[in-house]
């Protein structure tokens, strides 16, 4: 038999997977905002003010809310978020039917995340089980178990690396050594060529370019509020857009089918070559 070639499908996590950023479910609310969006206002403002990276001022202005009305941050806080999020249709059984119609095609289908979102909360997820490893921002908790600092920042520019740990299979965060050791393309664990990166927005196009310009394939998700999606593909930043339905059926399942039995075909003529040579 065949030796199973791996493949990563990686995904955004916030109006990728579920439909609005996972702080504004109920970490925002907890705090007396009756509107997101009056949060994320402060955040931007905040940002510009003192010129911060936009990640950390969020991950800092969450902190600092929390700490004025005298309410510890603290990792069991996340453990609830989680089950409040609201997934895609689809998201809780897309995992094990893409899985099985890989493994049908002699794919070893993998999935990874890399977010800008909480790592705690993806972590209380009923899906985080499915995934290989998870990138996301995190904080640093004392000894007294509350947040102290945010510990892992994820922005738009950094979640290239998470990319390339992938790629060469290199998945401990502390690992920069391993990250940095030159490994020719067609030897690394996943080439790009058997990579999808999955995403909804402006902050996802440094990886969404990167993997499709790589050989990969990028796709947009979008809801029916969105239109980013059709600038992505207007502007060569992606090679699909379909709506953000993983459900049985749906387009985004019969697109995926399709370039994973492209990558299958792919896989097979490589081999053929192999032998020949």
């Amino acid at each position: 038999m065949a030796h199973m070639k791996k493949v990563a499908i990686v995904y955004d996590f916030d109006k990728t997977l579920c439909t609005k950023d996972m702080q504004e479910y109920s970490l925002i609310p907890a705090l007396g905002y009756d509107d997101a969006g009056s949060f994320w206002k402060e955040v931007s403002d905040f940002t510009k003010e003192n010129q911060m990276d936009p990640i950390s001022a969020y991950l800092y202005m969450l902190m600092h809310k929390f700490r004025m009305q005298d309410i510890p941050l603290r990792p069991q806080m996340f453990e609830n978020l989680g089950k409040a999020i609201v997934l895609y249709p689809g998201v809780e059984t897309w995992f094990s039917r893409i899985n099985a119609f890989g493994s049908l095609l002699g794919l070893d289908v993998e999935h990874y995340i890399i977010s800008s979102g909480m790592h705690e909360i993806i972590e209380s997820t009923p899906i985080a089980k499915q995934f290989r490893h998870i990138y996301a921002c995190r904080y640093y908790y004392g000894e007294d178990g509350t947040a102290q600092w945010p510990a892992r920042i994820v922005n738009y520019t950094t979640k290239t690396q998470y990319i390339f740990r992938i790629n060469k299979q290199v998945l401990d965060e502390n690992d920069d050594a391993g990250l940095n050791r030159y490994v020719e393309h067609n030897r690394r664990p996943i080439p790009f060529e058997r990579m999808v990166y999955i995403a909804d927005g402006i902050t996802d196009i440094p990886c969404m370019r990167l993997v499709r310009e790589y050989g990969g394939k990028s796709i947009a998700v979008y809801s029916e509020k969105d239109t980013t999606a059709r600038q992505l593909i207007k502007d060569g930043r992606v090679n699909f857009m379909t709506r953000a339905d993983y459900s049985s059926g749906s387009d985004m399942e019969k697109l995926m089918q399709k370039i994973l039995r492209h990558m299958a075909a792919d896989a097979a003529l490589e081999d053929l070559e192999g032998e020949i040579r």
